[in-house]
This record gives structure tokens, C-alpha cells and sequence, in this order.
């Protein structure tokens, strides 16, 4: 607009647009814990859950938890996001639960996780093609140190490499991934509690006819049965999601899955907590490496994506 020079204050709008564009400390750390919460789900598949069912643990996961959220938030997806909900649901929960359990049956916890660790890698290529961001250097050599470190910290020389287990982990992986960028190329139209009651619905729903028709129903259910998938349902779905959607809201994709490597990090120490397994050296070298890689690349994006916000403020304030 026209008129007399006017002269304004910056200082607050800089610092508005870092904390926007970056992600506050605290929404990084809520985000983490989704993925953190992630990490124990090897280990409840193992202990609490019936053997080779991954079409009902990736059900049972997604639907209680994503009609509980319906029920709660009282809210249906409006124009087109009833199909992109549709699409970032079958993406999550509909393929990726399913293909996670599979893997998680079929291979240790520990190499699951190492095959889950390129998720940033291949959300920093789609990012680059998809959403047309610049992805730095130093991000990119975090994503491949956080690979590094948790491969140090989960394989083992006993690690058993099933052929079918390690596809099925690279598949899921690659279809979370999209979600993520996906899902920030889309937006987000209300709160993430929300969001995450259509996608999981979505997903879940779509596992109904597929389980009963693959699997069927298992002839009984002992009380450790019901309280891993009572944990999978309230924990690792609502819980988990709710902080990762809120997370894919407030920071960037670069950002949000590079916290995914906090997964396999909890997973090893859960390992050693509960199950009693020991760290050899080279683990420990690992665990510091991946968790020097999660803090490298926060600190990384933050410094790119507020350097980015900077030189955008003032084309942005020159139009008010």
C-alpha cells in the first residue's frame, strides 16, 4: 500500500519468525516422544502380543484409537479432505502398521530399527522434489551419521537378516516418509488430535475385511494379549500420534524425521532395561552417535529455516 514511510520495529517479528519457522525447544521435544514411544513396540510385540498376527496388532493399533478420537473430538473431514485424509491414513496406519508388525515378527528389534533410520534420508530427497525446500549439507550428513549410529547401537553379529522382514521394513519406511511431506504440502485444517482420528479410522477400517479375510480371529486371548494391544491403542496410537501430527504442524520435515531416530534409540534401551541385554562398546559409541546426529540436525534445521524466515520478513512487512 501507499503512503508515508512508516518506520517499524522488527526485533519481535525477526524473533516471531524464527520461533515459527524453527519449532519452539518444547515442540521439539513433544515430537521426539511420539517416535520414543515408538521404540517400545518391538518389545511389546515380542512379549505381550500373539505370534504372527501383524494384520490384527496394525488393526487393533489404529481403530480403537482412531474412533475413541472421533468420539472425543466430534469432528468429520469437510471437502477434500475426506480423500487426503483417506490417503495420509492408508500411508500411517492402513499399510505401515501392518508392514511395521510384519517386520517386527519377523526380525529383531534392533535391525527393524536400523532399516527404519534412512526414514530421514528419504524424507529430505521427497522434500526436495516434492515440497521444492533446500536441504543443507549438514543436514544431510546428520541423517546419514543418525543411520551410522543406530546401526552401531542395534546390529549385533548375532543380528538375523530376514530377507522379507527387511523389505517389508524399507516399504513402510518409505510410505511414512511420504506421509510426512504429504502432510506438509497439505497443511493441516484442524487440531492433530483430530487429524489423527481420520487417519486412523481410515487406516483401520481398510484392515477390517483384510484381517478377517487373511488371518481371521485368534481363538482365545490371554490378559498379557490385551494389555499390550490396550497399550499399542492408548499409548502408542493416541498418545504417540497426537504429539506427531502436532509436531508435523509446527516444525519442518527435515526437522520432525530426523526425531525419528529417538525410536531406536529407546528401543536398545528398553532392551537393556527389561530384558536384561547387555551394551557392548561399539553400541555405546552408536547411542552417542545417533543422539549426536538428532541434536545436530534440530540444531541445523532451526539455523536454515530461520536464516530463510529472516529474508522473508522484510518482503512480508513491505506489504502491510
Amino acid at each position: 500500500m501507499g503512503g508515508v514511510p512508516v518506520l517499524v520495529d522488527t526485533t519481535n517479528d525477526t524473533r516471531s519468525a524464527r520461533a515459527t519457522a524453527a519449532g519452539r525447544p518444547g515442540d521439539v521435544l513433544l515430537t521426539a516422544l511420539g517416535p520414543a514411544i515408538w521404540g517400545s513396540t518391538y518389545l511389546v510385540t515380542t512379549a505381550l502380543l500373539p505370534p504372527d498376527r501383524p494384520l490384527l496388532a496394525g488393526l487393533l493399533r489404529a481403530l480403537p484409537a482412531g474412533l475413541l478420537l472421533l468420539v472425543v473430538t466430534r469432528r468429520l473431514p469437510r471437502g477434500s479432505w475426506w480423500w487426503r485424509s483417506a490417503v495420509l491414513g492408508m500411508l500411517n496406519f492402513g499399510a505401515f502398521f501392518p508392514l511395521l508388525f510384519f517386520a517386527a515378527y519377523r526380525l529383531p528389534g534392533g535391525v527393524a530399527a536400523t532399516v527404519s533410520a534412512v526414514q530421514p534420508l528419504v524424507v529430505a530427497g521427497l522434500s526436495v522434489l516434492v515440497l521444492r525446500v533446500r536441504v543443507s549439507s549438514a543436514q544431510l550428513l546428520a541423517a546419514l551419521a543418525g543411520v551410522l549410529g543406530v546401526a552401531l547401537l542395534t546390529l549385533t553379529a548375532a543380528a538375523r537378516l530376514d530377507p522379507l522382514g527387511v523389505l517389508a521394513m524399507l516399504v513402510g519406511t518409505a510410505l511414512m516418509a511420504t506421509a510426512i511431506v504429504l502432510a506438509k504440502r497439505w497443511g493441516s485444517p484442524e487440531r492433530p488430535l483430530v487429524m489423527a482420528g481420520w487417519q486412523m479410522t481410515f487406516g483401520g477400517l481398510v484392515l477390517v475385511p483384510l484381517t478377517l479375510a487373511v488371518e481371521g480371529l485368534p481363538a482365545s486371548i490371554s490378559a498379557a494379549n490385551v494389555l499390550g494391544y490396550g497399550y499399542l491403542t492408548v499409548v502408542g496410537g493416541v498418545v504417540s500420534y497426537g504429539l506427531w501430527f502436532r509436531g508435523i504442524g509446527r516444525l519442518p520435515a527435515t526437522s520432525v524425521s530426523l526425531l525419528s531416530l529417538s525410536s531406536p534409540v529407546v528401543a536398545t534401551l528398553a532392551g537393556f532395561l527389561v530384558l536384561g541385554q547387555s551394551l557392548t562398546g561399539w553400541q555405546l559409541l552408536g547411542f552417542a552417535v545417533a543422539l549426536g546426529a538428532l541434536v545436530a540436525g534440530q540444531l541445523t534445521s532451526r539455523r536454515t529455516q530461520s536464516s530463510s524466515s529472516i529474508r522473508t520478513l522484510p518482503r512480508v512487512l513491505g506489504r502491510t
